[in-house]
Parts: C-alpha cells; sequence; structure tokens
C-alpha cells in the first residue's frame, strides 16, 4: 500500500485544528466578559439609587419645620431611626439573601423605599414622617446597605474580590453626588414634595432592571465565579433568617476578631458620618466660613471618596488587609489633629489639600474590613458584616450626638477633632492585633 501524500495529512490536521478552534470560540468569547461584571453592574446602579434616599433627609428639616412647625428635634429623631434602621436591618438583610435570593428581597426593599417615600407626599402629622420615612425607608435602605454588596462579591467573585467590592462602596458616594445636587435644586425651587415623589420613582425605575438582569448565584445560569477553577454549586436556601443573624452574631461574639472588626469600623463611622459629615459644616461656619463654601469642600470629600475606594479595593487584592486597615485609620487621625488649624475664612491651599487627603481616606477602610470578616468566618462573612456595620452606624451616631454636646460645652469643636483623632490612633493599633487565620485569603490576586 502507497504511503499518504504530505498534503493529505496537513490538510487533516489543518482541518482538526480549525475545527477545535472553532469550538473554543464560543468559551473564549464568554471568557472576555464574565456574566458576574453585569451583575455587578446592576448592583452598582441599584446602590447609586439607594443613595437618593440617604441624600434627601438633610435637605427635608428645614422645609418641614417651617410648613408644619414640627420641632427639629422631632424631624431629627425620623432621621435617627432612619440611620439606626440602615445599620441593624444590614444582618438580617444578609440572612433573607441566603433565604429569599438577592433579586427578591431587593426588589421588595426598593419597593417598601418606593411606598414609604412616595407616602410622605400626603403626611399631615409627625408620626407619619416617623413611619414613613423612619421606619419603611429605613427598613428598605438598610436592605440595601454594604452586606448586600458583600453579598453579591462573596457569591459571584473569587478573584478582585477588593476590586469589586471598592466599586460597590464607591457607588454609594456617586449616588450622592449625582442626586443630592437635583434633589437640592427641587426643593429650593419647587417645595420639598417633587424631591419626595423623584426618590420612589427613582427606586420604582431600578426594580426592572434587579428583577430582569440580577441573578442570586453564578450556578443559576450555569457558571463558576468569577476567577473559580471549579463550579460551585448553589447552595439550598437557608431558612431560619432571623435567628440565623441572632446565631451568627452570637458565634461571632466569641471570637476577638469580630470585636477587634466592629470597634475599628464603629471608629469609622464617628470619623466620617458622625464627624465630618454633621459638623464639619457648622464648624467651619464657627471660623466664619460662608456655609456654601464648606457644603462645597464637603461634596468635594465625595468625589476623592470614589477614587479612594476603588483603589484600596485595588489594594486589598495585593496587600494584607489588616495592615492596610492600620495605615489608612492612622493616616486620618493625623489629618484631624491637624483640621483645627487648617479651618479658616476663607478656602485655602491646605484646606483643599486636607480635603483631597480625607476624601481618598473616607470609606476606603470598608474593602479590607469585608476581606477581613470573609477571611475569618466563611460563608457567614455577609452576615457578619451587616452587624459590623451596625457598629459603624452606632458608633456615627453617638459621635454626631456628642459633638453637638461638645460645641455647646467648650464654644468650638476642637476637642473633638483632638479626641477622634487620638481614637483613629487606636483603631490603627486594633486593626494590627487582628490575628491572621491560617490560610486566610491574603493577596489572591490573579
Amino acid at each position: 500500500m502507497g504511503l499518504i501524500p504530505d498534503a493529505i495529512i496537513y490538510d487533516v490536521n489543518r482541518t482538526t485544528e480549525i475545527a477545535a478552534t472553532a469550538e473554543d470560540m464560543p468559551t473564549r468569547r464568554r471568557r472576555r466578559i464574565h456574566r458576574a461584571w453585569f451583575v455587578a453592574a446592576v448592583t452598582f446602579v441599584t446602590i447609586i439609587g439607594a443613595a437618593a434616599f440617604r441624600s434627601l433627609p438633610g435637605l427635608l428639616i428645614d422645609p418641614l419645620h417651617e410648613e408644619f412647625g414640627w420641632s427639629r428635634g422631632t424631624i431629627s429623631a425620623a432621621v435617627s431611626v432612619n440611620l439606626a434602621l440602615y445599620g441593624l436591618t444590614a444582618p438580617f438583610a444578609a440572612a433573607l439573601m441566603d433565604r429569599f435570593g438577592i433579586r427578591r428581597v431587593v426588589a421588595v426593599a426598593l419597593t417598601v423605599i418606593a411606598v414609604g417615600s412616595g407616602l410622605t407626599y400626603w403626611m399631615t402629622a409627625a408620626w407619619q414622617l416617623l413611619l414613613c420615612w423612619g421606619l419603611l425607608v429605613g427598613l428598605g435602605s438598610g436592605s440595601m446597605a454594604l452586606a448586600f454588596a458583600a453579598t453579591v462579591t462573596n457569591r459571584w467573585f473569587t478573584e478582585r474580590r477588593g476590586l469589586v467590592t471598592g466599586i460597590l462602596t464607591a457607588a454609594s458616594a456617586s449616588g450622592q453626588l449625582i442626586f443630592l445636587p437635583v434633589l437640592a435644586w427641587m426643593v429650593d425651587e419647587h417645595d420639598w414634595r417633587p424631591a419626595a415623589v423623584t426618590v420612589a420613582l427613582a427606586a420604582l425605575a431600578v426594580v426592572p432592571f434587579v428583577w430582569l438582569l440580577l441573578r442570586d448565584h453564578p450556578a443559576d445560569v450555569g457558571l463558576k465565579p468569577y476567577g473559580a477553577t471549579e463550579f460551585v454549586p448553589k447552595p439550598p436556601p437557608v431558612t431560619g433568617a432571623a435567628r440565623r443573624a441572632v446565631r451568627v452574631l452570637l458565634d461571632a461574639a466569641r471570637t476577638g476578631p469580630f470585636w477587634l472588626l466592629a470597634g475599628t469600623f464603629a471608629i469609622c463611622g464617628a470619623s466620617t458620618n458622625g464627624l465630618i459629615q454633621t459638623h464639619f459644616v457648622p464648624a467651619a461656619h464657627d471660623h466664619h466660613m460662608p456655609v456654601q463654601a464648606a457644603a462645597s469642600l464637603l461634596a468635594m470629600i465625595g468625589v476623592f471618596d470614589v477614587i479612594g475606594t476603588i483603589a484600596s479595593g485595588w489594594f486589598t487584592d495585593r496587600y494584607e488587609a489588616r495592615r492596610l486597615l492600620a495605615v489608612y485609620y492612622a493616616l486620618r487621625g493625623v489629618s484631624l489633629l491637624f483640621l483645627p488649624m487648617l479651618l479658616a475664612p476663607s478656602v485655602r491651599p491646605p484646606m483643599v489639600f486636607f480635603i483631597v487627603f480625607y476624601g481618598l481616606d473616607w470609606v476606603a477602610t470598608v474593602p479590607p474590613t469585608v476581606a477581613l470578616c470573609r477571611e475569618h468566618y466563611g460563608e457567614d462573612s455577609a452576615i457578619v458584616f451587616g452587624w459590623v456595620l451596625a457598629s459603624h452606624q452606632v458608633g456615627a451616631a453617638l459621635v454626631a450626638f456628642l459633638g453637638g454636646v461638645a460645641r455647646d460645652v467648650f464654644g468650638s469643636y476642637d476637642v473633638v477633632w483632638y479626641a477622634s483623632g487620638a481614637l483613629c490612633a487606636a483603631a490603627a493599633l486594633m486593626a494590627l492585633v487582628i490575628r491572621r487565620r491560617p490560610g486566610g485569603e491574603v493577596s489572591a490576586v490573579a
């Protein structure tokens, strides 16, 4: 028998190679943009929409006081209930997501927010404000707090988790930048009711995106989590969401890392939402700086917060989380110690430097805190982070109140800045004390 010509052998091999390449092309094409990034994008849009609900309360105090004659304390009480529920709902919301799925919980939360905000249009009594804005909007927004971002990140990503956490955390600041000027203009030009209706419509507008595009788990669409080497089956629904949230808290409370993370994050809330967000404008006004100029500086913090948080997520993928936390808190403490010397009647370059520096560090602590929760508490990490977030809100509320008391007693905010700087130094030391778990996630980057 004669030998097969080389040309035929080449053609057969070439045909096999082309067929194999064609067979691989759909897989390669799928790998270019993993479905996880679309889920992250929907989550980003949802959190941006949720930021509208957090932007409005500060704008309602004066209009409601003028129209109904309610005291500012009464109006602030509704805002306080909202903030408290924002923190305390998060761990239960994370457990509900494990029981009923992310998509259902977020869609219901958005609907509750829309109802609560929309009903304020017809309110005539202060208890209705407490019910609508305090209870309903507080429960709804708490269900989409950072625990929502942590749940999405844990389920859909095994790589780039720090970066994704940073991006989703920055979404809240981005949303406030988008909505705050618009809502402020509406309140000034058209009364507070159109602003409340706008928030309700914004919540409802996000629901279709959540329902159609968000998925609870990669297994729902037959995919592995981004960066995973093996397929991860969808875990069965976890019953007893409230009991589980409490059980996780009790279990975590028996461990040292939980108290260190809760303590550092309480100081984070105290030195950001409770301190700067609440007292920076009146403190600057005490030094004869115009209110609009001080408010503009506060808005600039939000701009640089986006950059800093995304960068922190990138760093968290590459460096040890507890050391990053120590650096962030130490730098924040140093900046607060210098702030009393920078306040002046006009905006000067040193103050601008402080705003940029402080803005980059505003919530840069979130990605490494989420990473440490994941490292120490595994599948329960989203619920644990929800409780840690609750401590953040408690710290913020406490310093918001004590800062005002200190201003009344001492006649200035100087002691508040110095005390907060010392607290941040303590948080830096607490972060370093957190022990590394053997085999924990550190520098997991691809």
